[in-house]
C-alpha cells in the first residue's frame, strides 16, 4: 500500500516537471526580468503592486505559453537533434493533446490578466508577440529564411517594452530602445550556439545561418552585430535616459562582447563558440541590471545623470 502511494507520487512529480520543462522557465525568467526593468524604468517613482505583479504574471504566463506551442510545433524536429531530444513530447513523457491544453490555458489566463487588470494595449501587444514568436518564428521563418533569428527575434525582444506599458499604458521613444537592445542583442546571442550545434540543425533541415552560409560567414555576422549592439547599447545615454554609471558599464560590458566575437572570429576552431554564447546571457543580464541601478542612482544623486 504504501510502496503503491509513493510510486503515485513519484507519477505526479514527474508529469509536474514535464509540465514545468516545457514552458522553458530559464527563457522566461530572464524575459520576466527584461520586463521587471521595463517597468522599474517608466517612472522615477515606485509602480503600483498590482500592475506589478498582475504584468510581470501575464507576460511571464505568455511567455510560458509560447515555449509550449514551441514545444508543440517543433517535436519532429526536436526529436532529430541532440540538444532537445529528451524534451517531454519527443522522448514520449508528454502527449500533443496535453500540451496544447497546457498553452491553451497559459494562454487564455495570460490575455485575462493583462486585459482586465492591466490595460488594453499590452495585452494587445502581448498577443502579437506570441503569435510573432509560436507562429510566425517557428512556423514560417525558422524553417525558410537563414535570417529566422533576426526576424523572429523581434517578438523576442518586446517584454521590456511591454513592461514599460503595463505601467504608463503607452510606448514612447524610451520603451522602443530597450526592444531595439535586445533585437540587435538576439543574433550574437543565438548564432554562437548555431555553430555549436549546427550539424543538427543540418540533420533537421533548419535553414540556420551556420548551415547555409557557413561558420565563416556566421563568425563574422557575429563579429559586426557585437559592435553595433555595443553602438545601440550607448543610445540610452545619448538620449539622457541613463546617466554616467550606466555609460561605463554599458561600454565596459560591450567591449567586452565585442572581444569575444573577435576571438571567435579569429579562431580556427569553434571552441569559443560556447564560451561566446554565454557571455552573451551574462551580457544582457547585467546591462538591463545597469539600467536599473542607474536610474535609481540618478534619482538620488542627480549629477551623476547626463
Amino acid at each position: 500500500m504504501a510502496t503503491a502511494e509513493i510510486s503515485i507520487q513519484n507519477q505526479a512529480s514527474i508529469t509536474w516537471r514535464r509540465y514545468y520543462e516545457m514552458t522553458k522557465p530559464k527563457v522566461v525568467l530572464l524575459i520576466a526580468f527584461t520586463a521587471l526593468v521595463g517597468m522599474l524604468l517608466s517612472t522615477p517613482g515606485a509602480i503600483p503592486l498590482k500592475s506589478l505583479l498582475f504584468g510581470l504574471s501575464g507576460i511571464s504566463l505568455a511567455a510560458a505559453c509560447g515555449a509550449v506551442i514551441n514545444h508543440i510545433l517543433d517535436q519532429r524536429i526536436d526529436a532529430l537533434m541532440e540538444r532537445t531530444s529528451q524534451r517531454p513530447i519527443p522522448s514520449g513523457h508528454m502527449d500533443t493533446p496535453h500540451a496544447v491544453s497546457f498553452a491553451l490555458l497559459l494562454g487564455v489566463v495570460s490575455m485575462l490578466l493583462l486585459a482586465t487588470q492591466i490595460n488594453l494595449l499590452t495585452a494587445g501587444l502581448t498577443f502579437l508577440a506570441l503569435i510573432g514568436y509560436a507562429f510566425i518564428y517557428t512556423l514560417y521563418l525558422k524553417r525558410n529564411t537563414p535570417q529566422n533569428i533576426v526576424w523572429g527575434g523581434l517578438a523576442g525582444a518586446a517584454p521590456p517594452l511591454l513592461g514599460w506599458c503595463a505601467i504608463t499604458n503607452n510606448v514612447p521613444m524610451e520603451a522602443f530602445l530597450l526592444l531595439l537592445i535586445v533585437f540587435v542583442w538576439t543574433p550574437p546571442h543565438f548564432w554562437p550556439l548555431a555553430i555549436h550545434r549546427r550539424k543538427e540543425y543540418a540533420r533537421a533541415s533548419i535553414p540556420m545561418l551556420p548551415v547555409t552560409h557557413g561558420v565563416a560567414f556566421t563568425k563574422q555576422q557575429i563579429l559586426i552585430y557585437s559592435l553595433m549592439l555595443l553602438a545601440v547599447s550607448l543610445m540610452p545615454f545619448m538620449i539622457h535616459m541613463s546617466g554616467y554609471l550606466y555609460l561605463a558599464g554599458a561600454f565596459a560590458l560591450g567591449l567586452g562582447f565585442v572581444y569575444h566575437a573577435f576571438k571567435l572570429w579569429k579562431s580556427t576552431d569553434n571552441r569559443h563558440a560556447m564560451k561566446t554564447f554565454g557571455y552573451s546571457i551574462v551580457y544582457l543580464s547585467l546591462l538591463f541590471a545597469l539600467l536599473l541601478a542607474d536610474h535609481y542612482l540618478v534619482l538620488i544623486i542627480p549629477e551623476l545623470g547626463s
